[in-house]
């Protein structure tokens, strides 16, 4: 117990560093997702088939095996892969992008192929239809599988620990190795740090589905 409170400020920081790394990972996921789950249901097939081809490899390839690509298989490719913030926020993006096109494209799927004819009827185009008509009602229902994503994304932040980033999985690897004797009180601390995260994120997506249920 001792040691987690006089190295607070060390796991403080950890959980800024992982609350960073988890935001900015969002932010670039649901941009990149919104526009695989674009390609998914463009009329073009070469976008479509690139999109399908890129979700299917990507959700269905553990995060672990990506993480593993960018530290030993990329620089046997000539790829220069460093460690540290970036290269965790690009593992992160490329995975959970994938999980947030799904989320997405089920929210498309649930509007209405009447909303898209009448539309197409009076002269709106497909982009038009998508982003004017689609994408708005795909995202208000799409809120609380994204909120689900991104608690995953959250957990997935201690990928950075292998790209020697150093978020709370980093800090609990290092102080339970300093200080054997307060290991438990370390390791139940910094899981108490997710929680901190994770939970409100929870109960925000729970009420964000009765909102949107009730709207129904």
């Amino acid at each position: 117990m001792e040691t987690f409170i006089s190295e607070f400020g060390t796991i403080w920081g950890g959980f800024l560093a992982t609350l960073a790394l988890a935001a900015a990972s969002a932010v670039l996921s649901l941009v990149w997702g919104t526009v695989l789950a674009t390609m998914r249901v463009s009329p073009v097939g070469p976008l479509r088939s690139f999109g399908t081809a890129y979700v299917e490899i990507v959700r269905n390839t553990p995060l672990t095996l990506l993480f593993f690509f960018f530290v030993f298989v990329a620089p046997s490719l000539g790829l220069l892969v460093g460690l540290g913030f970036q290269w965790s926020l690009a593992a992160l993006t490329l995975y959970t992008s994938a999980f947030v096109c799904e989320a997405l494209r089920s929210g498309i799927n649930s509007v209405g192929v009447g909303q898209a004819e009448a539309a197409r009827s009076i002269g709106l185009t497909f982009g038009q239809t998508l982003t004017q008509i689609v994408l708005p009602q795909a995202w208000r229902t799409s809120i609380p599988p994204l909120i689900s994503v991104l608690i995953a994304l959250t957990k997935n932040t201690s990928v950075g620990a292998g790209f020697a980033y150093a978020e709370l999985v980093t800090v609990q690897r290092t102080l339970m190795t300093e200080n054997p004797a307060d290991a438990l009180f370390v390791f139940f601390g910094i899981a108490l740090m997710y929680l901190v995260i994770t939970i409100p994120l929870g109960v925000t997506a729970g009420r964000i589905e009765k909102r949107v249920a009730f709207a129904r």
